[in-house]
């Protein structure tokens, strides 16, 4: 700190700070991103130029503080109008609305689905990951769109739907779809009782005329976490004389009137402040069967395959963000005369986040690259298998990494001024939606039983940086012995296959100091509960790879 004035007098001297960091602005997000850059110019290079344009948003301050509104000016639930009517509607800060033309005005939610070019997934994964790194709260209706868009498609009733959800722009006005210029979507499926048993469900729907596929049902009954409750319509499951079925459910009728859904109360949640979660009743809502009746569970985990796969990249994209501030702040601070990244003792700390990052990044864009390839059988298997472990994992991970960055910036990234503590309070929620980690865990072992051989497309993508590094082949074989046994799946083996396959992409993907360190601290022994214990790593190299730049 520089002190001007010659006064000895404290009281007169003006201390002029020279050890500040300023904030992380003016870099693209996408083009010094060395994992998503690789990505894109691998799989879709026709998305660069979308995705440049998107990255060049994350760190502008516009947009940063658009995501700090919209979190600390949360929705509000009226009920009913000024004369006493019944709305059921949510006002939101004008940043909300920002964020939500920003991303929708993207293709964030629609890329996979309207790409003329090969590599629509993995283009959408990496948009998806940049769109994480701006806002949680509508990365929540931008995956919802995601996963709905082959759902609507497959019903012919849905059509106008369909293309209004595809549509890359934002349309807040509440009216029926036909005078809108693009849309939104909810999913209405967790009852007060059942969580993630949806067959406990005690909504029901029955016909209004015929039976059937695209024919009107009314739907009565309650869902207790239903989100984005200001879409133009829903996805929800209700009990129907053939079994648990899925239907659609506009929130305005064509005539304009307010479908009868009320609106109880907003959650008031942890984090995701900015995205309302809401609680509903539906009273004879009108509906419009989707599939055939009795197989709503099935439609809706067709849905859930993207929803996890994009928070799988999600998590992701929040580690990135995080890192990006650590990295930002420590390259800027400095203490005991050089920069923090740089002493001794905070290097392998930087160095084990990044290692968390890319593994996390190279693990859900390989789910997505295999949805990019849907008529290849072993990518099709590789899919099934790897989206509930790269869901579950990534999900898990990324908890602590917010963590430990703020620990790493300090004090600072404790306040409510900085990203972080949005990054904090958002962490656990992708772990919990769709399915928490038990439930994945029990995903895999159903997988395995059911389709022993998705374990063989895995193995064999591991095998050969499993012949250079003995660590990585001793985790294969034990990954082969514990998979002979896939009623007895455990954490323990979908951790096991997630560190492999992380691993070995970083082998084929990453420069030899990353995967090394990689290998050696996840699959070794010498490696502690907590970040920083890397040991005889090259710390630099790492950073130097997860820089912005």
């Amino acid at each position: 700190m520089t002190i001007t004035g010659t006064n000895p007098d404290f009281t007169t001297q003006r201390p002029i700070p020279d050890n500040l960091v300023p904030d992380l602005n003016g870099v693209n997000a996408f083009t010094t991103d060395a994992v998503a850059a690789g990505i894109v110019r691998t799989h879709a290079p026709w998305a660069w130029g979308r995705a440049e344009e998107l990255g060049s948003r994350v760190w502008d301050p516009q947009v940063l503080k658009a995501a700090r509104d919209a979190q600390r000016f949360t929705p509000e639930l009226r009920t009913l109008d000024r004369i006493g009517r019944e709305v059921h509607d949510v006002d939101f800060h004008p940043a909300y609305h920002e964020l939500m033309a920003l991303g929708f005005g993207s293709g964030t939610h629609s890329l996979a689905w309207t790409a003329t070019e090969p590599g629509g997934h993995s283009a959408r994964a990496v948009l998806s990951y940049l769109w994480n790194q701006i806002d949680g709260s509508t990365a929540c209706p931008i995956g919802m769109a995601y996963a709905s868009i082959p759902v609507l498609r497959d019903q012919p009733e849905l059509a106008d739907f369909a293309r209004a959800i595809e549509t890359e722009g934002y349309d807040p006005a509440d009216l029926p779809i036909g005078r809108k210029t693009a849309g939104t979507i909810g999913y209405f499926m967790t009852e007060k009782h059942g969580g993630s048993d949806l067959r406990a469900n005690v909504t029901v729907a029955r016909p209004v005329g015929r039976r059937g596929p695209g024919e009107r049902y009314l739907v009565n009954g309650h869902k207790w976490f239903a989100s984005v409750p200001m879409a133009d319509g829903y996805l929800t499951v209700a009990h129907t004389e053939g079994g648990v079925s899925c239907l659609f459910v506009p929130r305005r009728l064509p005539d304009g009137d307010l479908n009868r859904i009320r609106i109880n109360r907003l959650k008031d949640k942890l984090g995701n402040r900015a995205n309302a979660s809401s609680e509903i009743e539906y009273h004879d809502a009108e509906a419009l069967l989707v599939g055939e009746e009795g197989r709503g569970i099935r439609t809706i985990l067709s849905s859930a395959e993207y929803t996890r796969l994009d928070f799988a990249v999600g998590s992701a994209g929040l580690m990135r963000a995080a890192l990006s501030q650590a990295l930002h702040y420590n390259d800027h601070r400095d203490a005991f005369g050089a920069p923090l990244s740089q002493l001794p003792i905070q290097a392998p700390v930087l160095a084990d986040i990044a290692l968390e990052w890319a593994g996390a990044a190279h693990l859900g864009f390989r789910v997505a690259r295999a949805e990019d390839l849907p008529g290849d059988v072993s990518e099709r298997l590789v899919s099934r298998l790897l989206t509930p472990v790269a869901k579950f994992w990534n999900c898990r991970r990324v908890a602590g990494v917010t963590e430990e960055v703020i620990q790493s910036i300090g004090g600072n990234a404790y306040i409510e001024e900085h990203p972080c503590p949005r990054y904090y309070r958002e962490a656990p929620l992708n772990a919990i939606w769709e399915g928490t980690s038990n439930m994945m865990v029990m995903d895999v072992g159903r997988v395995l039983t059911r389709e022993p051989k998705a374990i063989e497309p895995v193995l064999d993508e591991i095998r050969p940086a499993a012949a250079e590094h003995p660590l990585l082949a001793a985790a294969l074989d034990e990954i082969e012995e514990l998979v002979t046994a896939p009623d007895q799946v455990t954490r323990y083996l979908v951790t096991k296959i997630a560190l492999a396959v992380q691993a070995a992409l970083l082998v084929e993907h990453a420069p030899t100091a990353v995967a090394d360190a990689f290998v050696a601290s996840r699959l070794g022994t010498g490696w502690g509960p907590g970040y920083g214990t890397l040991r005889g790593v090259d710390s630099a190299s790492i950073i130097d790879f997860a820089r912005l730049g």
